[in-house]
């Protein structure tokens, strides 16, 4: 772990001496960051959110006031996780296993939420594991995914759908000059829709 000068982690916080944390991050009271989690520089993690053991999260994210990151989740540079979100990683779950015995952590296989760069997930929803969510997509808050979200998509409700798409700075893209082309109202980059997908056009 980088030395007291490097990360901010208050007294109240519980990290592992085996978390390794990237300089310049803070881990914000009663956070917890479980033993192998690996946080890249300038993280933030907000009060009382939890950071599963083995969780790998890039540079620049931001883990928002009580949410809770479950292993094996991974998540890209820049990802925002919204107050509250549940990022779950059991897809059958149960305390017992079917003779009445306690479950341990022998008796089920964790299945992870990745998250890629950029990406934002709105407060209160949930990603149920395995899921993939794609760069610069949206999730809007309370919403409850449970397939792949597309890079760039934006997507809400219960199960999420996709209801549009938003580009690089947030924005909902507007629709462009010609078919099939999106333009962000903020930055003025162009987009291209091809068979359910997006990408950003390069000038």
């Amino acid at each position: 772990m980088p030395s007291p000068t490097d990360v901010r982690i208050v007294d109240s916080a519980d990290v592992s001496p085996e978390a390794r944390i990237g300089a310049g991050s803070s881990i914000w009271h009663l956070a917890q960051v479980r033993e192998d989690a690996q946080l890249g520089e300038n993280c933030i993690v907000g009060r009382g959110a939890y950071i599963g053991t083995g969780v790998v999260m890039g540079d620049n994210c931001k883990v928002q006031n009580y949410a809770l990151v479950y292993e094996p989740a991974k998540l890209g540079d820049g990802v925002f996780i919204g107050p509250a979100v549940v990022l779950t990683n059991d897809t059958y779950p149960r305390a017992i296993n079917a003779d009445g015995t306690i479950k341990s952590a022998h008796d089920w296989e964790p299945v992870g939420v990745t998250i890629e760069r950029g990406a934002a997930i709105g407060a209160r929803a949930t990603c149920v594991a395995p899921v993939t969510i794609g760069a610069w997509a949206t999730v809007a808050a309370g919403a409850v995914v449970v397939k792949d979200v597309p890079a760039y998509a934006l997507v809400a409700g219960v199960p999420a759908r996709r209801i549009g798409w938003v580009g690089e700075s947030g924005v909902p893209l507007a629709a462009g000059d010609t078919e099939n082309t999106w333009v962000c109202p903020a930055t003025g980059d162009r987009y291209i829709e091809t068979d359910g997908t997006l990408t950003k056009e390069t000038v």
